[in-house]
């Protein structure tokens, strides 16, 4: 059998491999191992307009992939995932710095203190809860200028602790953004139906309920009610005591100090038929509602508010992200 000569290789085949290999190696140095151009022409003996060529050329024929991993590209990930189960149009998820929930909140507070001040100019008005996530929003505004607004509580008050005090929260955050606030002489509960109506309806109430109807943007939080360190027991003397109805209510969450079910629905609860507060009709109505709300325990109650379809905006941190997801995975809505 005749042996297949191979034909030798012509001058210019020769030149094209010589290229190639310094092609390759001029890229692995520059891409892979960080050197110059100038190192490469040094280390490989050819100028430096030559390396300049050869990684132009590498990268016009395809030859390198640059892959660039987000740190934030969890966060963004989980976001998707949230907006999927629904309930939300937007979702904010900042990474939980701490195991501190404070501190965690604290983070959250900031984020959603930016988004406000993305969302707000003047001449516009805010209407809010009070509540230790509407608190950390004040805490972590910082604006760039005044802004001519004004802030409006959505709720009536609870003296107390500050946190509880809707006047004291509305207060400072028109401070920090250079407006104005409305303080509302009302409170939170009145004693049954009639009074809440009789409340309602002083003009002085009337007004302020009136511009928070009004109002462009609002900001509450989101309440746990089935834990020991809900802040919703702080809201009334008698609600501590009459915890065993409220379960029997089906109240998993807060809202504007509504009771809600798990579907987000408002809770057949004495307390829910006094309430001096926006309704939940009401609320809907205003154009950008940002709920903030971060913590283990708050998992539950953020799921049951997007399932009422409450909110526009969700501001929280991975960890309870991951929570709230995995409940939802629990009950059969997957993401």
């Amino acid at each position: 059998m005749p042996i297949a000569k191979l034909k030798p290789r012509t001058t210019a085949q020769r030149e094209e491999i010589v290229i190639a290999r310094q092609m390759h190696q001029a890229l692995v140095l520059h891409f892979m191992e960080g050197l110059t151009q100038a190192q490469i022409a040094d280390q490989l003996g050819i100028s430096q307009a030559t390396v300049n060529r050869l990684i132009k050329r590498g990268r016009q024929l395809g030859l390198v992939e640059i892959k660039i991993k987000s740190p934030v590209e969890p966060l963004v990930d989980m976001e998707e995932r949230l907006l999927a189960l629904g309930g939300i149009s937007r979702a904010v998820v900042v990474p939980t710095v701490s195991d501190n929930p404070q501190i965690a909140l604290q983070t959250v507070g900031q984020a959603a203190a930016r988004l406000l001040l993305d969302e707000i100019g003047d001449g516009d008005t805010i209407c809010i809860t009070g509540g230790k996530g509407v608190s950390a929003v004040v805490a972590g505004l910082q604006p760039p200028r005044r802004f001519d607004v004004e802030v409006i509580p959505a709720t009536g008050c609870v003296q107390g602790k500050h946190y509880t005090d809707v006047n004291h929260v509305s207060t400072l955050m028109a401070e920090r953004l250079g407006g104005h606030s409305y303080q509302i002489h009302a409170p939170l509960f009145a004693d049954d139906s009639e009074q809440r109506e009789m409340l309602i309806n002083i003009r002085s109430v009337a007004d302020v309920f009136k511009r928070a109807r009004e109002a462009k943007v609002a900001v509450v939080g989101i309440g746990s009610i089935l834990t020991d360190d809900s802040s919703y027991y702080d809201l009334h003397p008698s609600s501590s005591t009459d915890r065993a109805a409220i379960e029997r209510s089906g109240a998993t969450c807060e809202l504007l100090a509504h009771l809600l079910d798990d579907r987000g629905r408002v809770c057949n609860y004495s307390l829910n038929r006094s309430l001096v507060s926006l309704t939940l009709e009401e609320f809907a109505s205003i154009p950008t509602k940002i709920g903030v709300a971060s913590g283990p325990n708050k998992a539950g109650p953020i799921l049951s508010v997007m399932r009422g379809d409450h909110l526009d905006t969700l501001v929280t941190d991975e960890a309870t992200g991951a929570r709230i997801l995995e409940i939802a995975s629990e009950e059969g809505f997957s993401a």
